[in-house]
């Protein structure tokens, strides 16, 4: 199998081409012109693609799938004007412009599996969300929606798409964990805010499998929750995470001060509550690897 990816040098893309570039397929990363890969996957080969122009080097052809992981860190930066405009043009633009380059193609591949986050849905209390409930209001949940649209058009093409919604993933190599952790390993970590908003995690292992499977299974198609079927509140996942790291978790962070040194970003990432279910992937009967907060933490950080 050959398999294109975009955003190839992040958390899951690194992941992802190093365990089918082990299982014997062929994996291609989409490379912008004048980057330079650092790190990243250690397997695979680079193919010439320009966002600008949806000009897709000729090593492109013949793939038999697409997985589509652009997008600039929502966590990288406090969310100014230009941010955001970065945010939107990284994930929308680039999305855009890689379904035109697949439309040009003669021989398209079958299916293109694209990001997406269980933010499309915002801040939602305690309501059960499944991958039919409505998007939210805020700019997270405009960001995913206008996301998903573009992805979207690639079944006009007769290509299978699958929106990857990704709650938290849970890696020592980046991600959100890897930003908790240093608080509590200077033992002042602690629940954010009131601690009792949702918080959707998932196991790094579990998004590559899941990845994998949403191109192997012509079942899965649409809105996907990636998410491990046991959210937990903010107060309990700092508990969890404490005992795990052997470190007290006391010291609260208060929405207030959340607010003063992030902005608007504190609201979106740190404080909404989201509690999300695997409907589609229970239909499915995927079995995750880590279901359970206590043993995928013990799994990623011990």
């Amino acid at each position: 199998m050959k398999v294109l990816v975009t955003g190839s040098t992040g958390l899951v893309g690194t992941a992802l081409l190093n365990e089918l570039a082990r299982d014997g397929h062929t994996v291609c990363r989409l490379i912008r012109p004048s980057s330079t890969v650092v790190g990243g996957a250690k397997q695979g080969f680079d193919v010439a693609w320009n966002p600008s122009t949806g000009e897709l080097g000729g090593a492109g052809v013949g793939a038999d799938a697409v997985v589509n992981l652009a997008g600039a860190s929502i966590a990288g930066g406090r969310w100014t004007k230009a941010r955001k405009e970065l945010l939107r043009t990284s994930r929308i633009d680039t999305t855009r412009a890689l379904v035109g380059a697949l439309a040009k193609m003669n021989a398209r591949p079958r299916v293109l599996v694209s990001a997406s986050a269980i933010g499309i849905y915002g801040d939602r209390g305690d309501e059960l969300l499944t991958e039919d409930s409505k998007p939210g209001s805020d700019f997270l949940a405009g960001l995913a929606r206008d996301w998903e649209a573009e992805a979207f058009k690639a079944e006009a093409l007769g290509i299978r798409v699958v929106l990857a919604r990704f709650g938290i993933i849970l890696a020592q190599q980046g991600g959100a964990l890897a930003r908790m952790l240093l608080p509590f390993k200077l033992g002042v970590g602690g629940s954010l805010g009131s601690g009792k908003q949702w918080m959707s995690w998932i196991t790094l292992k579990d998004v590559v499998a899941i990845i994998r499977l949403t191109i192997e299974n012509g079942a899965m198609r649409g809105a996907m929750n990636v998410v491990a079927p046991q959210p937990v509140q903010n107060g309990e996942f700092t508990k969890v995470l404490a005992k795990v790291l052997r470190r007290p978790g006391l010291f609260p962070a208060p929405a207030l001060a959340l607010r003063l040194a992030l902005g608007e970003m504190a609201d979106a990432l740190l404080l909404s509550s989201q509690r999300v279910t695997t409907e589609k992937l229970q239909q499915l009967g995927y079995r995750f690897r880590f279901p359970e907060l206590p043993s995928a933490l013990q799994s990623v950080l011990v």
